[in-house]
């Protein structure tokens, strides 16, 4: 996928030192936890990710990189789970941004190329689910045409729902 200023590329086990890097500030964890992982843990984790579906194949697993395009840096990641269901395709999105690259609009541009890009393939329901008191990913929900539904899991992450935007700005 690209948009104006980035490339959305498929995970590899290959971008596992320069992702180390760009998730390797614990500020990236402050509010959803957790901590930072090793280039070990990101090998381990990419090579799962290389597969599109879960083990018992009821899940497509869908990680993208993103990329700069001005210089070929990596910024963040984008991820989506889909399923099937008797309602069609349903996709869960989610994003992170490094932080040196945080507020410049990046994961507002990926997050749309990739719930675009879901639509064209038929995803009928797009969602986010995200942690309480985290302005910038509510920012990016709400950009991107997702809306709060006041519904909350156990982890008090709220779910957030995709509803088409009067304009289409990623490609």
């Amino acid at each position: 996928m690209r948009t104006a200023r980035l490339r959305v590329e498929p995970v590899r086990v290959a971008h596992v030192e320069e992702m180390a890097v760009v998730l390797g500030d614990p500020a990236l964890y402050a509010i959803t936890g957790g901590a930072p992982p090793t280039a070990v843990e990101l090998a381990s984790r990419y090579r799962r990710w290389e597969r599109p579906t879960s083990d018992d194949g009821l899940e497509g697993w869908l990680n993208w990189v993103v990329v700069r395009d001005a210089d070929g840096a990596a910024v963040g990641t984008v991820q989506a789970t889909t399923t099937a269901g008797a309602n069609g395709l349903t996709a869960e999105v989610g994003w992170v941004i490094g932080v040196p690259f945080q507020g410049h609009g990046y994961a507002t541009e990926a997050a749309e190329a990739v719930v675009w890009w879901l639509v064209d393939r038929g995803a009928g329901a797009v969602h986010a689910h995200i942690a309480p008191d985290h302005p910038a990913s509510e920012a990016v929900a709400r950009r991107i045409g997702m809306r709060a539904t006041g519904e909350f899991r156990d982890d008090g992450e709220q779910r957030w729902r995709w509803r088409p935007a009067q304009a289409r700005t990623a490609t």
